[in-house]
């Protein structure tokens, strides 16, 4: 019982940062409209589609700019005031949810038009993503809280994976997708205001004197030459690439595998959430990052493996208790690689590092989502899943091989303790 108490004030311990408070509540809410907007694009697609490779399509226009631009992103990151440049993505975010919601409420809505719209997420996505991780970091006070503070902002993101969707379905089921879209565009007025109530001392910032390309060559040189990084930036290229494309077929899954409609996909993909929130809990209660990289390890194999499980499940509550594996393994994967990360980064390089986090986090799943949604067409989604699952238990063993077989983790520890 004691043991239990002390992790649940370690799991809490950065709620008493009132700026990470602050942040977390605008997020959240924010967080919430984004994963019904989310449900809705690729119900609204697959309504006027009927199609599995525009599904994959449409989520490759909503993340694949990422790739290209989250590494320039990530170097604006470190050169410009961090808070400033998050009000101006929540703004034009903003802006593209209410004009989606109009179009789709006064039924002018066409298919090139969300597909337009939702190219332009993802590139203000690019810039919005790596800047929203360096400035956790550097709302933190001491460098020992950092982890908590991004377990706990996982907690946050994945809690909302399981309340966006639900509400989703409901309110498509009820009113139609532009409902959905109009609460998302509102939904940024709460990180508006937490940006505006959160006071922060002056940044140090360095007088930049080298060129922009130049400190993007040095980001590249920094994440190249230290290994145990590198490492971990691969696997969660090949999972993100190969793995994560499940999300679009979620709603073949519900519509033709378990014969159900938007309620189905929303409980399908919140179930994800609660696996996720499950996780996030369990990673801000640890104290120190010794043991992630076996925790990253693992999770990539439960991952792959709980995608082979879904793929053969014709009943309802497996595939849920499934979805709630995969959601526990992805995020102790993702969450464990972003606090492995950002624990040994130094300050300086956090924005450009952050942003070839961004680029294999979100950068490599649309190239997945087009191949998934492609080959689903072609040869059916029960065996893409089995490909993807069995993929990605193959990158954790060689990632095992690269970690450990290579005894590359005995200089981690010792690097730790000297940033």
């Amino acid at each position: 019982m004691a043991a239990s108490y002390k992790e649940t004030l370690s799991a809490a311990k950065a709620l008493g940062n009132r700026n990470l408070s602050l942040f977390f509540i605008g997020n959240g809410i924010s967080l919430c409209g984004i994963w019904m907007h989310k449900v809705a694009v690729n119900w609204l697609i697959y309504k006027l589609t009927g199609s599995a490779f525009m599904l994959g399509m449409v989520n490759c226009f909503g993340q694949f700019p990422t790739f290209f631009l989250a590494p320039f992103a990530g170097v604006l990151a470190d050169r410009v005031d961090r808070k400033r440049l998050l009000a101006l993505t929540q703004i034009l975010l903003m802006s593209q949810a209410l004009l989606l919601a109009a179009m789709t409420i006064t039924s002018s809505i066409q298919t090139w038009h969300v597909f337009l719209l939702t190219l332009m997420i993802g590139m203000i996505n690019a810039l919005d993503i790596p800047t929203k991780q360096s400035f956790i970091s550097e709302m933190v006070s001491s460098r020992e809280d950092l982890a908590n503070a991004i377990a706990l902002n996982s907690i946050v993101g994945n809690a909302t994976r399981f309340i966006g969707p639900s509400v989703a379905g409901l309110l498509i089921a009820a009113f139609d997708e532009g409902a959905c879209f109009l609460i998302n565009g509102l939904s940024y007025l709460a990180m508006l205001a937490s940006l505006w109530a959160i006071k922060l001392p002056p940044r140090e910032r360095t007088v930049h004197s080298v060129h922009f390309f130049t400190e993007l060559k040095e980001g590249i040189a920094y994440v190249y030459e230290f290994v145990s990084i590198k490492n971990v930036l691969m696997l969660l290229a090949i999972i993100n690439l190969i793995g994560m494309p499940f999300m679009v077929l979620l709603p073949i899954l519900a519509g033709e595998m378990l014969h159900g409609g938007p309620h189905t996909l929303g409980f399908l993909t919140g179930a994800t959430g609660g696996g996720a929130v499950l996780a996030a809990l369990w990673l801000a209660s640890r104290s120190s990052i010794k043991g992630l990289l076996g925790i990253i390890a693992l999770n990539a194999f439960l991952f792959g493996l709980s995608l082979v499980i879904l793929s053969q499940s014709q009943s309802f509550m497996l595939s849920v208790v499934t979805l709630i594996l995969t959601g526990f393994s992805m995020t102790a994967l993702i969450a464990g690689s972003n606090t492995f990360i950002q624990t040994l980064v130094e300050e300086r390089m956090l924005g450009r590092v952050m942003g070839f986090f961004t680029m294999t986090f979100m950068g490599m799943t649309p190239l997945g989502s087009l191949w998934a949604g492609l080959l689903a067409q072609k040869i059916g989604t029960q065996v893409v899943l089995v490909l993807s699952g069995a993929a990605c238990c193959l990158g954790s063993l060689l990632f095992i091989y690269m970690v450990f077989l290579r005894r590359q983790k005995n200089g981690i520890y010792s690097e730790i303790k000297t940033r």
